[in-house]
């Protein structure tokens, strides 16, 4: 791919705040603002590299224990039971609630998966260098737009909660599963937004360099 300029070869950085194209400043130790917001200006997010890569390794760490340990845990007057979130969806899909288990499944399981593989392939491909800078645009894109659904099958649970309190003499809380798939949820979040997609066209550059 031939190599075009930048905008930070041009000496112009946008403001992350209200999105303004502001002339950049060439002395590295003088600090600008934007002169619209007064926001301060970075050409790139600060360590947005190593910053990722910490809330990915730690969003990866918490995803084991959110799928295996109990998400839910109810009692009632004659027995109790503890749920991970695969035999939820078990039980919903036995239940009859097949779109319901379908929702939770992928919400819960599929798209803190892709999140975690998408962030990784991204970061990969920004230190190591792309020929396929689209690509992963267009992948970032999907990452972030898929994020805004990511707490999708807790309202789904609480819902579900609600309707199992009303309906039966049952107590349920929730159990160490959930604090740790609040975590990835979160940790998740906070990569995609820590991640800088303007990477992907410095790593062209410097591929091609």
């Amino acid at each position: 791919m031939a190599k075009s300029a930048t905008a930070s070869d041009l000496g112009l950085v946008s403001c992350q705040a209200c999105t303004l194209v502001c002339r950049d400043t060439a002395d590295p130790h003088c600090v600008i603002r934007c002169p619209r917001c007064g926001a301060r200006l970075h050409p790139r997010k600060r360590n947005s590299i190593v910053r990722t890569w910490a809330l990915l390794i730690a969003a990866s760490i918490l995803y084991v224990p959110a799928n295996l340990l109990p998400i839910m845990e109810s009692s009632s007057l004659f027995d109790s039971q503890e749920d991970t979130i695969m035999s939820g969806v078990r039980y919903l899909w036995n239940t009859g609630s097949q779109l319901v288990a379908v929702i939770v499944f992928i919400a819960s399981i599929m798209v803190p998966m892709f999140k975690l593989l998408a962030l990784s392939l991204l970061l990969v491909s920004v230190q190591r260098g792309t020929d396929r800078p689209r690509q992963l645009a267009k992948l970032y894109r999907l990452v972030d737009f898929v994020g805004r659904w990511s707490m999708l099958d807790i309202y789904v649970l609480t819902i579900l909660v609600g309707l199992v309190q009303l309906q039966t003499l049952a107590f349920i809380r929730a159990g160490p599963g959930a604090v740790a798939f609040g975590g990835v949820v979160v940790l998740t979040m906070f990569a995609a937004i820590s991640f800088d997609p303007r990477f992907i066209w410095d790593a062209v550059t410097s591929k091609n360099d």
